[in-house]
């Protein structure tokens, strides 16, 4: 089993930044994948972003340029760097992994954290 644990999340004014973070935790596991999605009340959860264990990210156009993704693989930790944030990015955000133990393969989410944009 994998656990992952979100923090950073917020109440943030319109405008402001806040800085989200995934540690992942477990035994003998591989992450390949890891990233985070969002969902806001009564709409489906959605793609922000993802990155892999080399660097390579996919995002979604909405956010291109005011959210960013980062990774430490020593420390199997996901980052997420959101400027310039509306009130439209309020949402639980969750943090989501790719992992393989042995020669398992699962996918894992988060508990999520809370994200409030006020205008």
């Amino acid at each position: 089993q994998v656990q992952l644990v979100e923090s950073g999340g917020g109440l943030v004014q319109a405008g402001g930044s806040l800085r989200l973070s995934c540690a992942a935790s477990g035994r003998l596991f591989v992450i390949a994948t890891m990233g985070w999605y969002r969902q806001a009340p009564g709409k489906q959860r959605e793609l922000v972003e993802r990155i892999t264990s080399g660097g390579s990210t996919n995002y979604a156009d909405s956010m291109k340029g005011r959210f960013t993704i980062s990774r430490d693989n020593a420390k199997n930790t996901v980052y997420l760097q959101m400027n310039n944030l509306k009130p439209e990015d309020t949402a639980v955000y969750y943090c989501d992994a790719d992992a393989t133990i042995g020669s398992s393969y699962q996918h894992y989410w988060g508990q999520g954290t809370q994200v409030t944009v006020s205008s």
